[in-house]
């Protein structure tokens, strides 16, 4: 990605990932439908709240992904092959330890955070079922995320987008054959995810090994890389990562702690609302995943140029960055504001009135922002790629407590209405605080390039 005409480099690499994007939340979407549609309302409610739980998991995962991605872009563009493998280990055993770790944590404490969340007794127990099966599949979680890092890092986005379509496609049909055909109700979904999720990271482990050991990369490396022992763990090599992954880590976490606390705030206002506001969060969850992808293609991107030295290829990446973004950005929000009330149907056969009301009012409130936070996105990307990340975290921060701080104060005076406006509200300050730090160019400047082009394009 440090060679040719940006914008179809741009382009290749990110639209398989965006695929990817939308394969993965079909995966993630099947869960809360199934539920909904074949056990009810308070089924889709249980799922819905045990999901802000879920998420810090996700969050940790994907922050993780970022750090290796990023360390292991910059190696692959600065044409450091031989330390690629060591970094691939080091990710690996990381990965995995972290995973366990957090696997007996999340089982020792679920129900305590199902508790702090206000979650309503009526749904409680299907809640902490789902919850702690998805525990018992982190470690599978934390495999996939961990080589889909790494092959997007070496500019390959088709290979886990392969695995992903497979693994959509099974956990759909695992879903209905568990939860129609077993009466296995809400633990049958989250098994269906187990399954799933276990054979797409065992699958993706196999993959990742045999490219290193057939070793695709041949072509760019010198006979000496080929030959030479390499360390499989290397303490240096996991704190490179660290100071990518922990901020982003922190980063993610922030978001789906505040995504917690605002679930608190809306347990509070009974089973419907809390069923219509599942429905509503995974709908813009799986559009955010998209415009989120899309900025993970331009972390990398940045990450293999700022490798390379070549600081004005990723000013210029990020106007067809963001182009791009936006045209991703619009046909959901053209669906969500004028198709808001087929889509939450979608997720049960006989949803209230007030679950109903209160999905559609979320997604119609929420949706024509994505425009602003798109731009905060892309501009974040920058800020990690170029591992600019105290100021990448102080933009989210700003989110997060902004969001948060207005769901409780507004939802006094608003209801569930003023919940729903937290969101545009942060996104917009939060927003104006990573363009201004992307603007004034502190992420390359103070460092030495090959080539250096002044200004932004």
């Amino acid at each position: 990605m440090t060679k040719g005409k940006i914008a179809p480099v741009l382009i290749s690499f990110t639209v398989p990932l965006l695929i990817s994007a939308l394969f993965q939340q079909l995966y993630n979407l099947a869960d809360t439908v199934i539920a909904g549609r074949f056990l009810g309302e308070n089924s889709l409610a249980a799922v819905g709240a045990s999901f802000s739980v879920t998420m810090i998991f996700m969050a940790v995962a994907f922050g993780c992904n970022a750090g290796c991605s990023v360390v292991i872009g910059r190696l692959f563009g600065a044409k450091k092959y031989r330390k690629i493998k060591t970094a691939v280990g080091t990710t690996l055993i990381a990965f995995l330890s972290l995973a366990v770790v957090l696997t007996v944590v999340g089982r020792l404490i679920s129900g305590i955070l199902m508790n702090m969340i206000n979650t309503p007794s009526s749904i409680r127990e299907d809640g902490l079922v789902y919850l702690n099966v998805y525990v018992y599949g982190l470690v599978f979680l934390f495999l996939y995320n961990a080589c889909n890092g790494i092959f997007t890092a070496l500019g390959d986005s088709r290979t886990p987008l392969s695995f992903l379509i497979v693994s959509s496609l099974l956990n759909i049909g695992l879903d209905i054959l568990f939860v129609a055909e077993l009466n296995m109700g809400v633990a049958g979904v989250a098994w269906a995810t187990f399954v799933t999720q276990g054979l797409a990271a065992t699958a993706a482990l196999i993959a990742l090994l045999r490219r290193l050991r057939h070793l695709k990369i041949k072509a760019y490396v010198t006979e000496q890389d080929l030959t030479e022992n390499y360390p499989i763990f290397s303490a240096d090599m996991l704190k490179d990562i660290s100071v990518v992954a922990i901020p982003s880590i922190f980063q993610q976490g922030v978001i789906s702690v505040g995504n917690l606390l605002v679930q608190g705030v809306v347990n509070k206002l009974g089973e419907a609302v809390i069923a219509g506001f599942a429905a509503g969060v995974k709908l813009r969850t799986f559009a955010m995943s998209c415009f989120v992808t899309s900025s993970n293609a331009l972390a990398t991107y940045t990450a293999q140029n700022m490798g390379a030295g070549k600081v004005d290829r990723v000013k210029r990446s990020f106007k067809y960055s963001l182009i791009l973004t936006w045209l991703v950005v619009l046909p959901f929000t053209v669906l969500y504001l004028f198709n808001a009330n087929s889509l939450i149907n979608l997720f049960a056969k006989d949803l209230s009135a007030d679950a109903l009301h209160a999905g559609t009012t979320y997604l119609r409130v929420v949706s024509p922002f994505f425009f602003i936070v798109a731009i905060k996105i892309c501009s974040d990307a920058v800020l990690k790629g170029s591992a600019k990340m105290v100021h990448f975290l102080i933009s989210t921060s700003a989110d997060l407590i902004l969001r948060v701080g207005l769901a409780y104060l507004l939802s006094i005076p608003l209801g569930a209405m003023g919940v729903w406006w937290s969101w545009p509200i942060g996104w917009g300050l939060a927003t104006a605080i990573s363009c201004s730090f992307y603007i004034s160019g502190l992420w390359y400047k103070n460092k030495k390039f090959k080539t250096v082009n002044q200004k932004i394009i």
